[in-house]
Parts: C-alpha cells; sequence; structure tokens
C-alpha cells in the first residue's frame, strides 16, 4: 500500500493536495490554495522525497519529506480520513528517519492533535503572512515518542 512515488507526472499528488488543503484548512480562501499550485508543484514536492498510500481505489494520501528532516506535506483524501493512513504514512517516515519537523496552521486543531498523539511537540510558533493566519512548528525524536 505505501511506496515510494517516482512518477514525473505530479497532477494526482496536486488534485489530492488541493482536495484535502481545501478541506483541512475551511479558514483560508480556497483560490490561495489554487494560486500555491506551481510552488507546490515546483519547490515542494519537486524537492521531496514522497511516499504514497494507493489501494485499489486509487491514491488515498501521501507524505513529502524535505531535507530528510521536514514534513512538508501530509495529506489524506477526506473520505479516507480516520482509516489509519495518515498514521502508517506518518509512521513510514519515523521508521526512516530519526528526527523530523514540520509546520501546522494552529486553527488546524486535528491535525495539531494528530501530530501530538503521534509524538511531535510544539516548539515555537510563526506568523504566514500569506494566509495571515499562525501556525505551530512541531518537532519529534525517535527516543521522545510515547
Amino acid at each position: 500500500m505505501i511506496h515510494e512515488w517516482h512518477r514525473k507526472d505530479s497532477a494526482p499528488l496536486l488534485r489530492l493536495w488541493l482536495e484535502s488543503t481545501a478541506f483541512a484548512h475551511p479558514f483560508i480562501r480556497e483560490s490561495y490554495w489554487q494560486e500555491s499550485i506551481p510552488m507546490v508543484r515546483d519547490i515542494y514536492l519537486a524537492n521531496a522525497t514522497t511516499w504514497v498510500w494507493e489501494d485499489n481505489a486509487g491514491l488515498q494520501g501521501f507524505v513529502s519529506v524535505m531535507d530528510a528532516r521536514f514534513v512538508g506535506a501530509l495529506f489524506v483524501r477526506p473520505a479516507a480520513i480516520g482509516r489509519g493512513i495518515g498514521r502508517g504514512l506518518l509512521e513510514h517516515v519515523m521508521q526512516r528517519h530519526p528526527q523530523l519537523s514540520l509546520e501546522v496552521y494552529q486553527k488546524n486543531t486535528r491535525a495539531v492533535h494528530f501530530y501530538h498523539a503521534c509524538g511531535f511537540r510544539i516548539e515555537d510558533c510563526a506568523w504566514q503572512d500569506e494566509t495571515q493566519h499562525p501556525t505551530w512548528i512541531m518537532s519529534w525524536q525517535a527516543d521522545q515518542t510515547p
């Protein structure tokens, strides 16, 4: 089910990203996400190692890690949330990296609680000028998982 994404075509990832990011961030105007597609495609996905969760129904989620330590993306198709896909993808990268960090919108409380339950801890906060919303900087180390 989980495997590394090696395809040059990022369109399936971008479609899933757009659907799930709009769902997870209703407090941010959807046009912002549309405008962000080139950056996600050309900067984030192009410079990350990405693992996907695929099943008979197709692509259900993905996680991307940049610089061998920053979780730049963890997205699950909204209809598949609650099936263990996000946790499975995150545990997959946790087995491969002894230290990880990420940034999550503070208003995305579902994600904040999820990362906390997976052993991530809030280290700092930041402000996103583009969206005018605060974020948490969270980190995890292999020796601190509950």
